[in-house]
């Protein structure tokens, strides 16, 4: 099954209506807040000394999409409900902890990406540019860069958990 997609846009039709609707549009790019962000982040230590990763990937996600609520796509969902992303790392400051441990288990660096607001889930992303979400139910994979990881979450496509084996 094919995913439509809009017009020369590089996302689903209901995602490229959903990040239109926030505010984003092609070659959208700040990167003077992302570098704020970079550097809130590298500044922070959690009371047990641990310190956020922040990779280039990070930084190129943060500074073409950072500081949108990015709506739900209209609709059901291609398979869950769709949700509402937030894409703002400063969601994750006082995780660093938890994001050092993801990246461990998974031998990358993780930075903090943004939220989903419905479901308090963090969202963050490696240093190749792979997207996660992290929930109280555990570590799941949203894409493999930034545009499906927002495809999927937008548009309701179920993420796939992560184990370990």
């Amino acid at each position: 099954m094919s995913i439509p997609m809009a017009g020369s846009t590089r996302f689903p039709v209901g995602v490229d209506a959903a990040l239109r609707a926030a505010g984003w549009q092609p070659g959208r790019w700040d990167i003077r807040q992302a570098e704020s962000w970079a550097d809130g982040l590298r500044a922070y230590a959690s009371p047990g000394g641990h310190r956020h990763a922040v990779s280039p990937a990070a930084v190129e996600a943060w500074a073409e999409f950072g500081g949108l609520t990015i709506p739900a796509a209209s609709g059901p969902g291609r398979q869950i409900a769709p949700t509402t992303v937030v894409i703002d790392p400063m969601r994750g400051l006082h995780l660093a902890r938890t994001l050092a441990d993801l990246g461990r288990a998974l031998e990358t660096d993780i930075s903090p990406l943004g939220e989903e607001p419905s479901s308090g889930a963090l969202l963050a992303i490696d240093a190749e540019g792979r997207v996660y979400t992290v929930d109280h139910t555990g570590d799941w994979y949203a894409g493999p860069d930034i545009d499906r990881a927002l495809a999927t979450l937008v548009g309701g496509i179920q993420q796939v958990r992560l184990s370990v084996n």
